[in-house]
């Protein structure tokens, strides 16, 4: 397991293979997404924040960990209905933010968590940025 990374500048090196992102680099990459607050990349199973950067006033620490209880909620949810389904996003749309979690393709129990200011960004773009985020995250 990762050790738990809090601080955006505190960088690591990807080495030589740019193919390859940190947690901390992937953090500086969600924060660059239009319109990004702040960012979280979570281990959902544990509850821990692997990652968190920006956030103005919002504490990502806790928005992270706190949405681990979502993302559980809604698995529950699906398996009791009976649905045989992977979660790819659960979108909550605030008046002035939307908060995107977006679960990880290569990464079984981590989520992707970006606060997005409504006026200055665009949930497709983010999206998608988030998903090429994803495949280049390295946890090791």
């Amino acid at each position: 397991m990762a050790q738990p990374r809090q601080s955006r500048s505190q960088s690591s090196s990807t080495g030589s293979n740019a193919d390859i992102l940190s947690i901390n680099d992937a953090i500086d990459r969600l924060l660059d997404i239009d319109g990004a607050i702040g960012a979280a990349i979570v281990d959902y199973e544990s509850g821990m924040t692997l990652g968190t950067g920006g956030g103005r006033d919002l504490d990502m620490e806790l928005a992270g960990a706190g949405n681990t209880e979502v993302v559980r909620s809604k698995k529950n949810i699906l398996e009791d209905l009976g649905v045989n389904d992977r979660i790819q996003d659960l979108l909550i749309s605030l008046e002035a933010q939307y908060h995107l979690i977006r679960m990880c393709e290569r990464h079984d129990d981590i989520f992707i968590y970006v606060v997005i200011d409504r006026n200055r960004g665009n949930l497709g773009l983010a999206r998608r940025m988030i998903d090429q985020i994803d495949k280049k995250l390295e946890l090791e």
